[in-house]
């Protein structure tokens, strides 16, 4: 199915392949779910003259098949992108086009390759050989190396609006929970796809989040809960719910802005370190997962939460440690 919102996208690289200034390496970035990858494949098809890029990128994803193509991502059961996997597409690079018409390389996701396989990329990101492109994708350019930035073109790959999203989501499959799992999947369509089989366990961990801050449930032990379920999914959750309960405390009950919390939860919050709770969850979600014990960590988080956030500055302000991975 097409993504009618990359369309932009479609139009500025054809226009600019119209006239000769195809840059050799780009960075697709944009939010998780948003299509990046499946922009990425589209530019490969483009670029190697492949079937299938005439209507523009669709979802789901299929990687093309291709011998002047590389696809390059973690390995099974790895996190990161190995030196070794960027030493061997840096190699196949500077052979011969099989077909003659250039190469491509995407490498996704760019911010998961480990710091010397960032270094072995900057020399052919500085001067690709032949008529290789590279395409990068990263979710997160925060951790990007300055010198892998400094010699890409970026892409910005925009969320659309929520009527564009509601619809090609209608389109999709029709539902009636597209809007709670848009809100829920930050308001980008591809992850909302995702959120809509996660529905009742975000609403079941919403009235959790609740009880906590209303001192009806324990923090040790919802956490000892959120502990058994995937690291990436909870804090992505956390994330989104804190930043709309910032939002709606900052504005106030006539911002239009929608309390899923309730109102006594928010007024128990100190309203000064709601955005430093927030920035500490967003840097936590940064981390490899085994980095840091899960539970240990949401611990600390809900019984500050708990504590209406009065002392949530103590163990995570810049240059703490978190805890250990081994402590249990």
């Amino acid at each position: 199915m097409v993504l009618d919102w990359l369309q932009p996208l479609v139009d500025g690289w054809r226009a600019r392949s119209a006239q000769g200034r195809v840059p050799h390496a780009v960075l697709l970035i944009g939010p998780r779910g948003v299509g990046k990858r499946a922009a990425a494949a589209w530019l490969a098809r483009e670029q190697l003259g492949m079937a299938g890029a005439g209507d523009g990128p669709h979802y789901p994803v299929r990687i093309p098949e291709h011998a002047d193509l590389r696809w390059v991502a973690p390995v099974e059961d790895k996190e990161t992108i190995s030196i070794d996997q960027i030493r061997e597409l840096v190699a196949h690079l500077c052979l011969t086009s099989y077909e003659g018409g250039g190469k491509v390389a995407v490498i996704e996701p760019a911010n998961a390759m480990t710091t010397s396989a960032a270094n072995s990329l900057l020399k052919t990101l500085e001067e690709p050989p032949g008529d290789a492109l590279l395409v990068l994708v990263a979710d997160r350019i925060g951790r990007l190396p300055a010198t892998i930035l400094s010699r890409c073109q970026r892409i910005a790959v925009s969320l659309p609006s929520e009527a564009a999203s509601l619809a090609w989501l209608g389109r999709w499959q029709p539902s009636d929970n597209w809007r709670e799992a848009l809100r829920l999947a930050g308001e980008a369509p591809l992850a909302a796809v995702e959120a809509v089989e996660h529905l009742e366990q975000a609403r079941a961990m919403l009235a959790e989040l609740a009880a906590v801050g209303q001192g009806a449930s324990s923090p040790i032990e919802v956490a000892d809960k959120w502990s058994k379920l995937e690291p990436a999914w909870v804090l992505d959750w956390l994330s989104r719910t804190v930043q709309r309960a910032a939002r709606g405390v900052v504005c106030g009950p006539g911002a239009g802005i929608e309390r899923e919390l309730p109102e006594s939860v928010l007024r128990h919050m100190d309203s000064r370190n709601m955005f430093c709770y927030l920035d500490t969850i967003n840097r936590l979600r940064g981390q490899q997962a085994g980095s840091y014990n899960l539970q240990l960590t949401l611990e600390s988080l809900l019984i500050d939460w708990a504590g209406g956030l009065k002392d949530c500055h103590r163990w995570y302000h810049p240059g703490s440690m978190l805890p250990a991975a081994n402590t249990r």
